[in-house]
Formats: structure tokens, sequence, C-alpha cells
């Protein structure tokens, strides 16, 4: 039986009409602005290119067009913990035998090699291979070009491994998100949020500025992924090779509206298809088989940023590959989850201190996990962000799980649990 809290989350998310009322009756704080940032404060990798003519400028060096930023995130998830046998699919060290974890340490090598080409390497020295019981080791993440194809910078190619436009917190940095860990729902339909392909993104200058905004004044924006994203990638997740002779296919749309009250709000929609293959590293016995399989989704997103209170919502439907209990095979079924979350940014000096709540649902198959594993979570989680300093933050998170698992190896695996989690980022 689900407890009483996880009972109602379904309730809670088709409640939100009532607090997008409440939200957009709220003037913003009179930090907000709506005005296009000032030509300084613009990264040069959205500035439009400048042809005006006059003596030629000293020629730089490799060095001088590179930047170096990154961040390190660590944890501890065995405070008040009531079942040691609850999992995360995001996290290796909840549940019984987890400790310490250093979750990210990345490094971002970028900046603009030639007036309309920018460049974005990002690896880290905290992940774990498939497979491996040992942590830390160095992995590509994101390698993408982005070349702009006019004066303007407002027409781009994206070619490399890069992030999916398919979800607004997929698309969101863990170092600006505020749970600990993405929600299920759309995650499972981009596990690690990447893959290799090429894309093409178009908005204008001005709400290219605003995204840039977004991000840099603290209000935990998704980054530029343009207000209109096509893209063409592989499909069997990041950092794995094609298994299959058909790629994917993903569209966005997605617009940051500011309102006269000083409010911004982003709605937006996007969808995925393609075929998945299920390979025979992901089989638990030989009497499983897996192949090719349908896999295609459709997502609604809707964002108030925390001017002071905010408010994200998700849902996607759709249908992958799934195990099913009954005749022991994977089979294409449908999905369907989303999450809603409620937050409010409170300034106290130099002190930053963000409370969130948020609840999810998710019911449907895990394409990227044994057997493409079905799952079905109830999640609730209440916790608070403290950024004391522009390097430091801290997140304190009480978790609320119900989660049942059924693969090959475990018919009915149902865990409910309650737990503490405490995370300490650095970011340079």
């Amino acid at each position: 039986m689900f407890s009483p809290i996880n009972k109602s989350l379904t309730t809670f998310y088709f409640k939100i009409n009532f607090i997008l009322f409440l939200v957009l009756s709220i003037p913003a704080a009179k930090a907000q602005i709506t005005r296009p940032a000032a030509q300084d404060t613009v990264p040069s990798s959205i500035r439009p290119v400048d042809d005006t003519k006059g003596d030629a400028p000293a020629k730089s060096k490799w060095y001088d067009k590179i930047g170096l930023r990154g961040y390190v995130q660590v944890r501890y998830n065995r405070l008040l913990e009531t079942n040691p046998l609850l999992q995360s699919g995001h996290d290796k060290s909840v549940g019984e035998h987890g400790g310490f974890l250093i979750r990210r340490a990345r490094l971002v090598f970028s900046g603009d090699v030639h007036e309309r080409v920018y460049i974005y390497i990002q690896p880290d020295f905290a992940s774990t291979p498939g497979g491996s019981s040992s942590l830390h080791f160095g992995q590509l993440r994101d390698a993408y070009v982005d070349l702009s194809l006019d004066k303007q910078k407002e027409y781009r190619l994206r070619i490399g491994q890069s992030k999916l436009p398919y979800g607004f917190e997929n698309l969101q940095s863990s170092q600006n998100r505020l749970t600990l860990d993405r929600h299920d729902a759309l995650n499972s339909g981009v596990p690690n949020e990447r893959d290799l392909g090429v894309f093409f993104y178009w908005a204008p200058a001005k709400i290219r500025e605003r995204f840039s905004y977004l991000t840099s004044s603290g209000l935990k924006g998704s980054g530029d992924y343009g207000v209109f994203g096509l893209g063409i990638y592989n499909g069997q997740a990041v950092n794995n090779p094609e298994a299959n002779n058909n790629q994917h296919v993903v569209a966005r749309l997605s617009y940051p509206l500011a309102l006269k009250n000083g409010q911004i709000i982003e709605p937006g929609i996007q969808a995925y298809s393609g075929i998945y293959t299920v390979t025979k590293d992901q089989l638990s016995s030989s009497n499983l088989v897996g192949g090719n399989f349908t896999d295609r989704r459709v997502a609604a997103s809707l964002v108030v940023y925390p001017q002071p209170f905010g408010f994200q919502t998700e849902y996607n439907i759709g249908e992958g590959p799934e195990f099913d209990p009954v005749t022991r095979t994977i089979r294409v079924k449908n999905l369907k989850g989303g999450y809603a979350q409620a937050m409010y940014m409170l300034k106290l000096k130099s002190h930053t201190l963000i409370p969130f709540v948020k609840a999810q649902y998710y019911e449907g198959g895990k394409k990227v996990e044994l057997d493409a594993r079905y799952s079905k979570t109830y999640e609730t989680e209440i916790g608070v962000e403290w950024q004391p300093l522009q390097a430091f933050e801290l997140v304190a998170q009480y978790t609320i799980s119900d989660r049942t698992t059924r693969d090959g190896r475990d018919l009915d695996n149902h865990q409910f649990g309650n737990l503490l989690r405490l995370q300490a980022q650095f970011n340079f």
C-alpha cells in the first residue's frame, strides 16, 4: 500500500492551475529586469559579429580564446534513512553500503575560436562506467561545436555530443538545479541527457540574451537551447555506440515570456521519435530476447522563474520498450509521468535561500536499464538550497520515496522509505 503522502501526488499535480493563478498575481522582485542585458554582460558567444571597418586588432593567442570553469559536488545520503534497500537509479550511494560520494567533478573548456565558431568540451571525473564497481573515472560528457549561420548568431548548427532538447529540467545544469536528481518521467527518455548528433537552434538575439540572464542571475535557467530546436542523434544514450540503422529525431519549441510585472514564464513543448535497441548486455538471461523497439514521446513544460515565488512542471506520454512480468518478455508499452515543483527565493544580505518542494510520478519502462526494467515511482522531495558565497552552496533534501521495479531477476521489487540527503557544491 502506498503512503498517504504518495497517494496524493497525482492530485497535487493536477491542482497546479490554482498555484499558477497565485504565481502570476504576485509582482516580481524589483531586481528582475526585462530589458535586454547590457552588451558587456552578454557572453561573446551570443554577441553579433561586428563587421565595421577599423584598425585590425592584434592577433590573440589560442589560450586567450578558451575559458575554464567547473564545479564539484559531494554527497551523503544516509541520514534518517528508514529503508536501506531503497535505491535510486540516479545516485548509486543511496541505500545500503552507500557512503560519501563525489557526484560531479567537472571542468568546462569553452570559447570563440572564430567569430562564428564556438567550442564546448566538458569531461566529468566522477563517472562510473556500466558494470564497474569502481568510482571516479574520467568520461566525456560534452564535446560540440556551434557554427553560427548569420552575423547576428541567431541561427546555429550544433555538431557533436551535447544535451538533447527534450525537457526543461533535462537541459538545466546539475550546477543550477534545485533538487539533487532529475525526475524519472522525462529523464528516462533521454538518460544522462546527452547523445551524439547534429542540432539546429534558432532564437532572436534579444531572447538569447534573456536565456543568458536567466542563468547568470541565479534564476535557475536551462541555458540557451534556442526558441526552436531540431536535431538528429544516435538514440542509444550517451557514450554508447549506435546499435541499429535508424537515428532518433527530436524537436523543441520554448519561449521565455517577460510579463509587465517583471515575472518571466517559459512554456514549452517537445517530442522525439526513433528506434531503440535492447542489446544482449542489457538482458538478465539468455531466455530473454532483445532487439529493436519503437521509442517515442511528447512532453509539455511550464516554468515560472522564482521572482521571488517560482513554479515548474512537466509531463510526458509515449511508448517504449518495457519488461512484462506476465509473459517475461520485453514489449513496446505505453508510459506516462511528470512532476510539479514550487520554490521561493529569499535574499538575506549576501545569502540566498531557496526552499522547494517537488512531487513526481512515473510509470513505464526504463529502456537503458536491465531488461528495459518496468518502473513505477511516487516521490516527494522537500528541501532548501543555501548559498552564502558564489563559490559554495549547500542543499539539504528530505526524500519520501515509493518505488516498484520489475525485471527478469526480480519480478516484484517494491521499496518504500524516507531519507535525508546532503550535498555540498563548489563552483569555480
